[in-house]
């Protein structure tokens, strides 16, 4: 059977999911989750992303990403292997970790965004012991199935409200959004409200109390897109033009972090470019690759430094970054100038 056609639009909203292989679990305990989560944050910097929603769940989990470049394979290679290592590494287990090639379903944001955002978030609750595994909500559609009791709706509720592992909390204000999570756009979906974070949990947990709706899945396209049919036709006429056609936002080049790196430290590049641990140069290695996105090799090539070196600059730097207040300082103010240039 062919792969389905793996879409990667700048704009465009993108469902990934991963799972286990072998129906293994992927997260084992918090450490790992918390890891992953992690992981997000740098994703999201690293390759540009719009992270719109996650959740985690033991074998397997969902993202809602915006893509601003065309790197959606890229980057959740990155993020899966980067996973997979740690974990085995950790538990002491070799092999594959995740089940072949990660799924990706491009999404009509306007059309589908909030309704697939709930389905997200309700994978939690969505489990046989609350009566929502697939078989029960199957039936539960059935002409003359009876709705759950009060004491059942309690318990789906209570799981999601509580469950620390997705963006749900963050969306109704349980907990702080952090920097790396965007909202603003889903709730907006919602509609206009004093309380968007109130509204959008209430829309949730309406689903909770009334049963489960019928899944997004059975409306996707070719196992490719989730849209309506005005999208469908725009996106066939995009995807007929030549990739060379697309026009890429810019981010940062070498060059242009390495001028503000100059100014910062009052001297040249080439002063302090192999001086071994100087904050100058792996500075500018450090915000090459995490901000930028570059690989080491290219980071090597193009600072004209070993490979290895590349590499350890960049963990030496963002420990440090870490424990030094004045050198986290330094970073934050390089990074605030690349986005205002």
């Amino acid at each position: 059977m062919a792969r389905p056609l793996r879409i990667e639009q700048i704009g465009g909203w993108h469902h990934v999911t991963a799972r286990g292989n072998e129906r293994r679990e992927v997260f084992r305990d918090d450490k790992d989750r918390q890891h992953f989560v992690d992981l997000l944050e740098q994703a999201v910097e690293r390759f540009a992303w719009r992270l719109h929603g996650f959740v985690l769940m033991p074998h397997h989990y969902h993202l809602l990403v915006e893509l601003r470049e065309a790197n959606l394979s890229r980057s959740v290679h990155w993020l899966n292997v980067s996973h997979s290592v740690w974990f085995n590494r950790r538990h002491g287990r070799s092999g594959h970790l995740l089940q072949g090639r990660f799924k990706s379903v491009l999404v009509d944001a306007q059309g589908w965004g909030l309704e697939l955002s709930r389905y997200l978030h309700l994978n939690p609750a969505r489990v046989s012991r609350l009566g929502l595994g697939k078989e029960q909500v199957r039936r539960s559609r059935s002409a003359g199935a009876q709705k759950p009791d009060a004491q059942q709706v309690r318990r789906r509720i209570e799981m999601l409200r509580q469950y620390r592992w997705s963006s749900f909390r963050a969306y109704i204000g349980a907990v702080k959004t952090p920097a790396w999570l965007t909202t603003a756009r889903v709730l907006g979906l919602a509609g206009a409200s004093k309380n968007p974070g109130e509204r959008y949990r209430e829309y949730c947990e309406a689903a909770l109390r009334e049963g489960m709706a019928e899944s997004p899945w059975s409306h996707v396209i070719g196992q490719t897109v989730l849209g309506t049919e005005r999208f469908v036709s725009e996106l066939l006429r995009k995807v007929g033009q030549r990739a060379g056609e697309q026009k890429l936002r810019r981010r940062p080049g070498f060059d242009q972090i390495v001028g503000l790196v100059e100014q910062a430290q009052g001297g040249k590049w080439e002063q302090f470019r192999d001086r071994h641990g100087d904050v100058g140069r792996d500075l500018v290695l450090y915000v090459a690759r995490t901000v930028c996105g570059m690989s080491l090799r290219e980071l090597s090539e193009r600072a004209g430094i070993k490979y290895s070196s590349a590499a350890t600059a960049v963990r030496r730097f963002g420990a440090r970054a870490l424990e030094d207040r004045k050198i986290s300082g330094l970073l934050n103010r390089i990074k605030s100038q690349l986005k205002n240039e």
